[in-house]
């Protein structure tokens, strides 16, 4: 797998542990790291050997956000696809959070520290959120008179429920990592030094399984978050349908 200054990448035993590396700057996004996270994405949707993904930060935060210093001074540098400015930059920065969601293989957030504002966003697009117990988390665009605009309107509702979605992004407010596991926004906490193992072993857990009984499942489950219960339970038949192929008439009689 390429690794970037800003983003490492090491494959083993098909588990796939990306790390956001710019610790000096709490991992905040610049320019690079968006390229180098669409690019990651892409080599492991094409990789095979990659049963499951891990995202996690350097250092001592998941993410801080955006790096507003040098947004401010050089502006953010993005890939040509953005060139045509506007309403296709803010999809095109939105859509490489996207990539992850609509990865094949399932992503474990391990949220090593602080996970403020895009950094909160890029969470909610894995599948699974691990934390350490030490984490804080935020969505503080509105105080600076913006809005989450990759993602946090629309993933944020889903996972924690309207209202306190509502809370966190009308607010900007910080909040605990026991807060956090409280409303669900994570799955588990853990100490801050057993995170990343933690996250590895349930990855290796779940790249035990059939690929295809994962990746399946996966689908299902976000066709779950999309669409009505009939829809659903339609998409899950085809799909079960899909790895049972003519095995199913042997399993199943009438």
């Amino acid at each position: 797998m390429t690794n970037s200054n800003n983003v490492t990448v090491n494959v083993k035993d098909g588990v796939a542990t990306i790390k956001l590396n710019r610790p000096e700057k709490a991992n905040a996004f610049d320019g690079e790291m968006w390229l180098a996270l669409e690019n990651t994405a892409e080599e492991i949707r094409l990789n095979r050997e990659v049963r499951v993904v891990v995202l996690t930060g350097e250092g001592k935060a998941f993410c801080g956000g955006l790096d507003i210093k040098q947004a401010t001074a050089e502006g953010v540098a993005l890939g040509r696809e953005a060139a045509r400015g506007g309403f296709d930059t803010l999809q095109y920065v939105s859509n490489v959070f996207t990539l992850y969601e609509r990865l094949p293989v399932p992503v474990i957030a391990a949220i090593n520290g602080g996970c403020i504002g895009l950094g909160m966003e890029l969470a909610l697009a894995c599948d699974i959120r691990l934390a350490a117990d030490s984490a804080v988390f935020s969505i503080p665009e509105v105080v600076f008179g913006l809005i989450p605009d990759c993602g946090g309107t629309q993933r944020l509702p889903r996972l924690v429920g309207p209202a306190m979605a509502m809370e966190l992004v009308l607010t900007g407010r910080r909040i605990d990592a026991a807060e956090a596991l409280r409303i669900g926004l994570v799955n588990h906490l853990y100490p801050a030094e057993a995170l990343l193992a933690e996250a590895e072993k349930m990855a290796v857990e779940i790249a035990s399984h059939s690929i295809q009984a994962v990746q399946a499942s996966k689908r299902c489950i976000n066709a779950a978050m999309n669409n009505t219960l009939d829809a659903g339970l339609q998409f899950e038949t085809a799909s079960a349908l899909s790895i049972l192929g003519d095995k199913v008439d042997k399993m199943l009689r009438f």
